[in-house]
């Protein structure tokens, strides 16, 4: 099953970053990820995973644990030097080597997601596993990716490395994107599209819920430092069965 080339005009957001509208348009194109795609695609989601470290931070900061922490550290401090410069500097540089040490977290994460599906995009996503890749065309220039595979309930089929260059959003790539594994996962009859999100994730949630994906369980990452930063992963569900 070979998928259709998919050309749209949209609207530029402002190169600014005030996400306005420009007043020139941006044709893209969805089409089936290639093997020349390789190196663009991986640069396209690390780029747009790496976005979401500050965010990260600012949650993991805000945890009660956290504060306490920093807060006893500086009270201890406040009373024992009896001076502000000491409490103040010293909890900068937690905050400073929390910032460095999530960061470097962030990172690891990012590069297990390239050395595990893309690593091999083409394998990964192969038409004889019932798994597609495609990538959002613009400019001559990969702007967008999204993958498809089985996932471990069958029927089922879980989107996969949804991203798009910053300076591309909000032109209706992503909706078109993910209207594409949506198109593709009724034409091989699956039940469902399932997805993970973040807790940092607040505008893929808002894309996805617009697609017509619909909240299904969430819970909190099984590992210590899961549990630690509250690091929560909410499973979106689009039933095919209900819209067919």
């Amino acid at each position: 099953m070979r998928s259709e080339l998919c050309v749209r005009r949209a609207p530029r957001r402002c190169g600014c970053g005030c996400g306005r509208r420009a007043s020139t348009m941006v044709e893209y194109r969805i089409r089936p990820y290639r093997d020349e795609d390789y190196d663009a695609v991986r640069e396209v989601f690390a780029t747009s995973m790496s976005e979401y470290a500050p965010a990260l931070c600012q949650h993991v900061l805000r945890q009660p644990w956290v504060l306490l922490v920093l807060g006893c550290t500086f009270c201890l401090l406040l009373a024992s030097a009896r001076s502000l410069l000491l409490p103040i500097l010293a909890v900068t540089l937690l905050l400073a080597l929390a910032r460095h040490l999530l960061g470097y977290a962030w990172s690891t994460y990012i590069e297990r997601c390239l050395t595990d599906d893309l690593q091999d995009i083409a394998a990964s996503y192969a038409e004889s596993a019932g798994a597609r890749f495609w990538v959002a065309e613009a400019d001559e220039r990969v702007v967008g990716t999204v993958g498809v595979r089985p996932s471990d309930t069958e029927g089922e089929l879980a989107l996969k490395r949804m991203a798009v260059r910053k300076g591309y959003r909000g032109s209706g790539i992503a909706t078109a994107l993910g209207r594409t594994v949506l198109a593709f996962a009724r034409q091989s009859g699956c039940q469902a599209v399932v997805l993970n999100t973040l807790m940092v994730q607040h505008e893929a949630r808002a894309l996805y819920e617009r697609l017509g994906f619909c909240w299904h369980r969430r819970y909190v990452l099984p590992t210590i430092y899961g549990h630690l930063a509250n690091c929560t992963i909410t499973v979106y569900r689009y039933d095919l069965s209900c819209t067919a």
